[in-house]
């Protein structure tokens, strides 16, 4: 049964007080005072009490601490539109398919905290959408959020850095509608819910070529690996930027595989080895431009050894 300093906290719409009643029950693992306090909560938002921020911290702490038990059912309501993070992501930074999947209703939740599993090396017995509920030879190590009780800690991959120098000019510029709006989508959390810009080109030519269509005129190229170029998609596809809503993981995998696809022509939903083998004949570069680091960065120059094309895209998010 909840305190009476609960009980005081929520007629009191004291919201400071009860964050520090629900980092108690946390701490003790009181759970079953915890969705306690959350039913009272929700009470008395029928009665006009604004503790809505509450009843979403609740769930957030639920699926980020509280057993699978308890976490499943929060997963399975939907979405937390104010939790730092996609709930089934905040779970899955906790807990594996194999724990939690007994307590998961059918459902798109279900789903994607398995892709959420799988991007961790989780090995699940569910389908997940579109793409192979496993990871292939030629992915990276996918970069994770971590959670906590109050923030999310989800930094980038190491920039490259290279020594700017003059690009050549006229650049022959074709345009590839579906590709570009691909690798724009990457970071369309950015451009749409933050301060983010991003520019994307496409050239009959090199990579070099494709940075001087974006209007560029000095840069540096670095060579980067397949594991590397796709790792650098998948963070910025999962991340929110400065002020957007983080997608999660599972979607930062699916963002990169898509941006992929559409650059190689390939159908969709996409046979692995099919991707794998398209992967093998890209050449991936990061382009430093001298531009300063903001923290939330994505420059890419992707050349088609194959078709003779090559995109670029340069995206840049701030806190300010």
């Amino acid at each position: 049964m909840i305190s009476q300093r609960a009980v005081d906290a929520i007629e009191s719409s004291d919201t400071d007080e009860l964050l520090r009643v629900i980092d108690g029950y946390c701490a003790a693992k009181e759970w079953d005072n915890l969705v306690q306090l959350r039913h009272r909560c929700q009470e008395a938002l029928s009665r006009g009490k604004q503790l809505w921020g509450v009843d979403e911290h609740v769930r957030y702490r639920l699926a980020l601490e509280a057993p699978p038990a308890h976490a499943g059912p929060v997963l399975t309501e939907g979405a937390a539109r104010f939790a730092l993070g996609p709930l089934a992501e905040v779970a899955a930074s906790t807990k594996t398919w194999a724990d939690m999947s007994p307590y998961l209703a059918v459902g798109p939740e279900r789903t994607t905290f398995a892709a959420e599993r799988v991007v961790r090396g989780d090995t699940v017995d569910e389908e997940i959408a579109d793409l192979p509920n496993f990871i292939t030879n030629w992915e990276p190590s996918y970069r994770t959020a971590t959670y906590k009780s109050d923030k999310v800690e989800a930094p980038s991959p190491m920039e490259p850095s290279a020594e700017p120098s003059a690009l050549d000019d006229d650049p022959e510029v074709i345009g590839d509608a579906e590709s570009e709006t691909a690798l724009a989508d990457l970071v369309q959390a950015w451009t749409t819910e933050s301060n983010g810009r991003c520019s994307t080109a496409t050239v009959q030519g090199t990579a070099d070529a494709a940075v001087r269509a974006l209007g560029i005129s000095r840069a540096g190229l670095v060579p980067v690996d397949t594991e590397t170029g796709v790792e650098w998609m998948a963070w910025a596809a999962a991340s929110g930027g400065a002020h957007g809503r983080r997608r999660g993981a599972a979607a930062g995998r699916y963002g990169a595989w898509w941006a992929i696809a559409e650059i190689c022509e390939l159908d969709w939903p996409p046979d692995p080895k099919v991707v794998g083998d398209a992967v093998a004949r890209l050449s991936l570069n990061w382009f430093d431009d001298g531009s300063p680091s903001t923290g939330w960065q994505l420059r890419l120059a992707i050349e088609d050894r194959e078709s003779g094309l090559s995109w670029a895209v340069a995206a840049a998010d701030s806190a300010d």
